[in-house]
């Protein structure tokens, strides 16, 4: 397992895992703001740039997450976060392993599959994997994503760095992973973001998840696309984690 950390001497422990394609930047920036308090690892997913395995699958990846959390003293962490395929891996952890976190956050998580989109991936990216290494291809991609401008330059080099079929495996995967009934037995404090703007399929998939996870709370974020809140957004998303595992500033 390949990581960044930060704020290693301190008690409390959050990991948070990126979204499908971008790697540990993803969070930096809420790593930096939260390392003075507490210890924030950002692992890398499987199959992306600077992971030491191949992507194989949600589950396999998840497992191996949990493995590598067992071996930090108190074998769990105070809050296990992550965005799209980072937020459905965060919950497939969950249902492996209901004890792996007290708090989780999971924003912008799909878990209706289509398999629509995932039979058309592989011809899709056939046809259009040897654009990614162009620097106009890579652009348009990356704005379509809305990712802050400073970023690029990361996301290009990443990108590039990732092979043809571990994207494909990833990306299938995301499109394929189902609500695990396994979740019903979570006692975690979930939270569940998803933005204003997402896609139909994002905005039921929290909806379903927050009728599944007992206790659970559902947070809409206004004027959002997907993924927009972690990667556009570390003030934000720093404080909720400070308000969730301190509690809110009193007035």
């Amino acid at each position: 397992m390949q990581y960044r950390e930060y704020g290693k001497q301190n008690p409390k422990t959050v990991v948070l895992l990126h979204g499908g394609g971008l790697s540990w930047w993803n969070f930096r920036a809420e790593a930096e703001l939260l390392q003075d308090t507490y210890h924030v690892i950002l692992p890398v997913l499987d199959g992306h740039a600077g992971s030491d395995r191949h992507y194989t699958s949600i589950e396999d990846n998840a497992a191996a997450l949990i493995a590598f959390i067992r071996e930090i003293p108190g074998g769990s962490v105070d809050l296990l976060g992550g965005v799209s395929l980072g937020a459905q891996t965060v919950l497939e952890m969950l249902a492996q392993s209901p004890d792996i976190c007290k708090h989780a956050f999971a924003e912008s998580a799909m878990v209706l599959p289509s398999r629509i989109t995932e039979c058309m991936i592989g011809p899709a990216f056939g046809c259009c994997y040897p654009l990614i290494r162009k620097k106009w291809f890579s652009r348009l991609q990356f704005r379509s994503l809305h990712i802050q401008e400073e970023l690029f330059d990361e996301y290009y080099r990443d990108t590039c760095a990732i092979t043809k079929k571990d994207m494909i495996a990833f990306l299938r995967a995301n499109a394929s992973y189902p609500l695990k009934e396994a979740l019903r037995d979570c006692t975690a404090d979930v939270h569940i973001f998803f933005g204003e703007k997402e896609i139909r399929g994002i905005r039921k998939s929290a909806e379903l998840l927050q009728e599944s996870i007992a206790g659970s709370t559902l947070h809409i974020l206004p004027g959002m696309r997907h993924g927009d809140f972690s990667v556009n957004h570390a003030a934000e998303y720093a404080q909720c984690v400070r308000e969730v595992l301190n509690g809110p500033p009193a007035l």
